[in-house]
């Protein structure tokens, strides 16, 4: 960066008196790009221009200019690959052929760093890191004798990647062509003769998924492969993908695993299997879903150990933790657990139970689907198909003398009216609802038909969370944030003299992510007796916002600025999911 920064100077477009004005704000700014054109001093898209020109005249390599933050290089690449008359691809959004991938070695790849893309009647499309590199070029065409290829650029970066995630493919090759030759020899989709290079791949799959921590596993049919990608720590990653003829057995066995019907492909069907996988059981929920290429399979892995988390571990500020405790240890009422699909509702919710879970208690739980099993309870699987409702399910466990309730999620009003009854004549209930935040369950509640003296009553606490990206412990180091996200969080952050913020460089340990794991920020909102008078009288979100800042209630984001300064997550990440 500095390099560039005196380039700037040399070449008249940056001042010295620009630069000492940065030395100059207090705190002093950090002599970055990323500063310059948030001051101001700079326009983005004359810088944009300026380094285009560079890359032109030779003066800044494109795997230099990509190391360069602060600033959009997807313009500045374009603009050199105009001057150069030829494409600009950015590979995360186009298809790569695997066929065509498969008939050149992996290593010429790796030392020129190229993609080939796709083969057309007329060429072969490549992509490389340096058009203007005539070795490379030519090593590349000999791979191909039989049609000349087309040069694109595209981020080094990206194709450094992309040649990363197909060398686990690239490893497996033998495996692949054992499932062609099982095919050829007369084993197909129909057969229910057992393909062992097909199970090898499955147990190959599941055993990366598990390794990774990954909560999902896709499998996926697109136009021209098959595409695995694993969710890990929320965030999905690609791990294998194959020629598109390797999905048809693979799914069928899928299929056949989960007990599910290999011939049905236009219906959506949903079934389950468990599985070994290093000499830990494994339980995995199977979804098939018609695609117009295909197939979409997604498998949730479900870890027993998982269920046995205790609130404790989950990762709740010191606050949060008292005040959640306090709240579900009351004989009677409903205590919500608010946040959107993935947010860990349902593990804070099975933490909760085992926390309170006593001989004494009769506990059920009403579930959709049920994920783990828990000694000493009772649960039930809501099946709509049959007429088991969350409504139905729940009148019943009224009748069965419980002492408290868990409701896996709130979907209507019925089932709202039923849990609030059931909180009002004595029992604990524990439950679910989709809000983005505490305060807005209030209003949800209200606005499902639910009569505000009903809600004040059963009303005891309400939890909304979200989760967050841990960085990496084996990679992490500080970082200076810019002015504007400074701006962002500045009201939030406690009174001190200095700040230090951290994040990951990204390593080998988290897959060059800079993350590794993941944990709760959250905000909890008890309801005191001056809140629930407000909730009867009606009182609107902002005013009972002002009585709960009263109270000493610290909303999520201020709870994730907290973290992030603890060194334990990034601001980056808090704003991606808790931005106010």
């Amino acid at each position: 960066m500095v390099n560039l920064v005196e380039l700037m100077l040399e070449d008249g477009l940056l001042k010295k008196e620009d630069v000492a004005r940065l030395m100059r704000m207090r705190p002093p700014k950090k002599i970055s790009l990323e500063n310059i054109i948030h001051e101001k001093i700079l326009d983005e898209k004359k810088v944009q221009k300026y380094l285009a020109k560079k890359i032109r005249q030779g003066a800044l390599t494109l795997v230099g200019a990509e190391g360069i933050e602060g600033i959009d290089m997807h313009p500045v690449f374009g603009t050199v690959a105009n001057a150069l008359n030829i494409p600009y691809l950015d590979v995360d959004e186009v298809e790569i052929d695997m066929h065509l991938f498969s008939k050149v070695p992996y290593q010429q790849l790796i030392r020129h760093n190229v993609l080939p893309i796709e083969e057309t009647d007329l060429n072969i499309l490549v992509a490389f890191q340096d058009p203007l590199d005539m070795a490379a070029q030519d090593a590349i065409q000999r791979l191909f004798p039989r049609k000349p290829i087309s040069v694109a650029l595209a981020s080094p970066k990206k194709i450094s990647i992309h040649l990363q995630r197909l060398e686990i493919t690239q490893s497996i090759k033998g495996l692949i062509d054992e499932i062609r030759k099982d095919l050829k020899e007369g084993g197909n989709e129909k057969n229910d003769e057992e393909s062992p290079a097909v199970l090898k791949l499955i147990d190959l799959i599941l055993k990366n998924a598990i390794i990774s921590r990954a909560s999902d596993i896709h499998i996926e049919a697109t136009e021209k492969n098959c595409l695995v990608r694993a969710r890990v720590d929320g965030m999905l990653m690609q791990s294998f993908i194959f020629d598109k003829d390797i999905f048809s057995p693979l799914s069928s066995r899928m299929k056949l695993l989960s007990n599910l019907d290999i011939a049905e492909k236009r219906k959506p069907q949903d079934g389950r299997f468990s599985a070994k996988v290093s000499n830990k059981e494994f339980d995995f929920r199977v979804s098939t879903l018609p695609t117009i290429f295909g197939e979409s399979i997604v498998l949730r892995i479900l870890d027993k150990s998982k269920v046995m988390i205790r609130l404790e571990d989950a990762g709740m500020s010191e606050l949060c933790f008292n005040k959640f405790s306090e709240s579900i240890k009351v004989p009677y009422g409903i205590v919500l657990v608010t946040g959107p699909t993935g947010s860990g509702k349902t593990t804070t919710l099975y933490g909760a139970l085992n926390a309170i879970k006593d001989i004494k208690d009769k506990i059920i739980t009403v579930e959709d689907p049920v994920e783990y099993q828990m000694g000493g309870i009772q649960q039930v699987q809501v099946r709509a198909s049959i007429g088991l409702s969350f409504a139905d399910a729940l009148r019943s466990i009224l009748r069965q003398d419980p002492d408290k309730i868990m409701i896996g999620e709130i979907r209507d009003t019925e089932t709202l009216r039923i849990a609030i009854q059931a909180a009002l004549t004595g029992h604990l209930v524990l439950s679910t609802l989709h809000t983005n935040d505490a305060i807005a369950a209030v209003t949800r509640i209200l606005d499902m038909g639910i009569e505000s003296y009903l809600v004040s009553g059963a009303l005891v606490a309400i939890q909304a969370q979200r989760l967050v990206r841990k960085i990496c412990p084996h990679c992490k180091t500080t970082t200076v944030l810019t002015g504007k996200v400074m701006e962002d969080v500045k009201a939030y952050l406690p009174k001190q003299s200095s700040y230090t913020f951290y994040k990951g460089a990204g390593c080998k340990e988290c897959q060059h992510s800079g993350y590794f794991g993941r944990e709760m920020i959250s905000e909890v909102l008890p309801i005191s007796e001056q809140m629930s008078r407000m909730i009867a009288a009606g009182a609107s979100k902002e005013e009972m916002t002002a009585q709960a800042t009263e109270e000493g209630f610290v909303n999520m984001f201020e709870d994730g600025v907290l973290k992030a300064l603890e060194g334990k997550t990034t601001i980056d990440e808090i704003l991606r999911v808790a931005r106010l």
